[in-house]
Formats: structure tokens, sequence, C-alpha cells
């Protein structure tokens, strides 16, 4: 199947709230897959909408494990789908719903690849806020990677709490602790280095990739670097929230 018509066919499959379309199942390589993802990416910048950057998932081996995945994956971040911390959100409008507590670096300078490093990410980063990424388990991602992956990665819509800026560069990345309330409970409590990539290194590997499909991380743009944690389930009437030690907190209300 070419990529142009795999990338129609998932298009109009989005328009009706359907994004595991049959016709694509079992059909996609991974290169085809992120191919399809920016073809998708582009029909929704022609109808308006702006980049505001990029998701990395599948950054923990647990998670890569469980989708049989050999590296990390990433998709694209709509301007129109990012919020404030404190936002309630309609829970009916979403696909069976989850969470991740992450990371949200903003950028002050271009990285290009080939050949980024992380040192070059480390002096490209503006600042940092601690985020949630919601995401809609909209199908068998683990049966099925490319075409998850073609569909965004699950992304629904990205809650991004007070910035820090300027970006504080002895700041121990591994070291930092999520802490994730949900109703005023502790549901799980994460150390960075214990469960999830370096997310310099991260940002480094997505700069890297992007080279394959003529594209390059841009001064401004936010890159979300993956969940301390597995996806949480959200169920209607939850209160959420995620406090990094020496960043802050992010929080969303789901009714």
């Amino acid at each position: 199947m070419k990529v142009e018509e795999a990338a129609e066919i998932l298009w109009q499959s989005i328009q009706k709230r359907i994004h595991f379309p049959e016709a694509l199942k079992g059909k996609l390589t991974l290169k085809e897959a992120y191919q399809v993802q920016k073809a998708v990416r582009d029909r929704w910048l022609a109808r308006g909408e702006k980049q505001a950057g990029w998701k990395i998932g599948l950054t923990a081996d647990a998670v890569r494990n469980l989708y049989r995945a050999q590296a990390p994956a990433f998709g694209y971040l709509l301007e129109s789908r990012q919020f404030p911390s404190g936002t309630t959100f309609q829970f009916d409008e979403m696909i069976s719903p989850a969470l991740e507590s992450e990371l949200c670096f903003k950028l002050k300078s271009d990285l290009k690849g080939p050949g980024v490093t992380r040192e070059q990410v480390l002096s490209a980063i503006d600042s940092v806020a601690p985020a949630f990424e919601i995401i809609e388990r909209r199908g068998d991602m683990a049966a099925d990677l490319p075409l998850g992956i073609a569909d965004n990665v699950a992304q629904r819509a990205y809650v991004v709490g007070a910035e820090i800026r300027p970006y504080p560069q002895n700041l121990d990345l591994g070291q930092v602790t999520a802490e994730v309330m949900r109703n005023g409970k502790l549901e799980v409590k994460a150390v960075g280095a214990e469960v999830i990539d370096h997310q310099l290194q991260s940002i480094a590997w997505l700069a890297n990739q992007l080279v394959e499909y003529e594209a390059y991380l841009e001064a401004g743009q936010c890159i979300m670097s993956g969940s301390f944690t597995r996806p949480l389930p959200i169920q209607k009437g939850d209160r959420w929230e995620t406090r990094f030690s020496s960043i802050g907190s992010v929080s969303a209300i789901f009714i």
C-alpha cells in the first residue's frame, strides 16, 4: 500500500473518530508508519493547526518490552492540544483516556541531526516544566505498533505547568522524583533514573531520527520527553496532580 493512500485512509477515519481502521491493520512498516504520521500532520497544518513540538514515547525498557519495540517512538504536538495546569476536561469526549507524567522542555535554539549530542541538547534548552500527557487507548498498539505510530502514538492532549527559565544547567534529571496523586491519594512514586531513559539523551535521539523525515527540532518548540509511569487509566470525576521534585506540580480534572 502506498504511503499517500494509507494516509488518506487514516485521515478520513480520524474525521469519523475511527483511529485503527481495518484497512490498515498489519499493513505498515515502521518507516511507512512515520511517513503516514507526517502526511496526516501535514493535513492538520493545512487546516490551520500549528505544530507546537514533539512527543517521545516508549522511553522505558519495560514499556518497550510491552510493545516489542527496539527503540523509543515519536509523534507531534499541536498548539490546540496544549492546556494549562488546572484545566478541566470533559471525560466523555475522550476515548479510553490515560494519563502520563512527564517533563516538557522548550528549546531556545535549533537542533538538527545527525550527530546531535546530549551536551548540545543541554545548551539548546530554554526551560523545563511539569506536564501531563493525556493519551487515548484508541487501538491495540501492542498488536500493531506501526499503526499506533501512524496514529500519532495515542496523543490526545498535553497539560503544562509553570516553566523554570532559564533552564538549570546543573539539574540532575535522574534524581527527579514524580509523585502522582489521584483524588488526593498517592497513586505512584517514581525516580527518573530508575524508570525512564535520560531525557536529554532522548531528545538527542529524536533530533537524529527526524533527519530521515526532513525535519528538525526548532527553537521555540516544546518536547514531551516520556513518562515516569505506565499510562494510568483516567476515570470520570478524577482529579490528578503530579509533583516533580525540583521542578513543580501540574494538575488536571476530568468531569
